[in-house]
């Protein structure tokens, strides 16, 4: 099996009009569940998720051509899947004109309606801690968990600085251990 070329090779094969669609469908292969699973840590829905997933993509089609590669192709991506989760909650905010609470609320409703919920296990008491939190440090808090990024990329993602990525991730941390403790 021929080794995947690295995002460098795979922006090349993108930008090569004859070899722009294979260079997409290599770079959707590449990070497609990576981003799924970024993106469905914050909106949580499944079918929320695909629909932010698309968009994003299209929004990657569209953009990718003018992609100045000052940062890696991977930390880009992540920050247009960060974004488009960020419109897609404003809209649902918007939409049903509800609170932030309200949004919050509704998403810890649908993590509880799913079928393999049990509140009594940890992973889902760590999935209600962090519905609980604000946006932001949701945010952060999946980047550093659960995708293990460093905040010096984390701070080029979410265009904040490192001192007050990790604040943010302290503070979510805290949170969620006190939700745990307590519930």
């Amino acid at each position: 099996m021929p080794a995947q070329p690295d995002d460098k090779e795979l922006l090349q094969i993108f930008k090569h009009p004859d070899t722009k669609e294979q260079g997409f469908t290599s770079i959707i292969k590449k990070y497609q569940e990576k981003l799924y699973w970024h993106i469905r840590r914050i909106v949580i829905d499944h079918e929320d998720a695909n629909d932010v997933l698309q968009n994003m993509f299209i929004k990657v089609w569209n953009g990718l051509q003018n992609f100045r590669e000052d940062s890696q192709l991977y930390t880009w991506l992540y920050r247009v899947a960060t974004n488009e989760c960020l419109t897609f909650l404003d809209q649902q905010k918007r939409r049903s004109a509800v609170s932030l609470s309200d949004v919050e609320n509704g998403l810890s409703n649908k993590l509880r309606s799913d079928t393999h919920f049990d509140a009594n296990r940890l992973e889902w008491k760590l999935q209600l801690g962090i519905q609980k939190l604000p946006e932001k440090q949701r945010i952060v808090f999946n980047l550093r968990y659960y995708e293990e990024m460093p905040y010096e990329e984390m701070s080029r993602v979410l265009d904040t600085s490192e001192g007050a990525l990790k604040a943010s991730y302290h503070h979510a941390a805290k949170k969620i251990e006190e939700f745990i403790l307590n519930n």
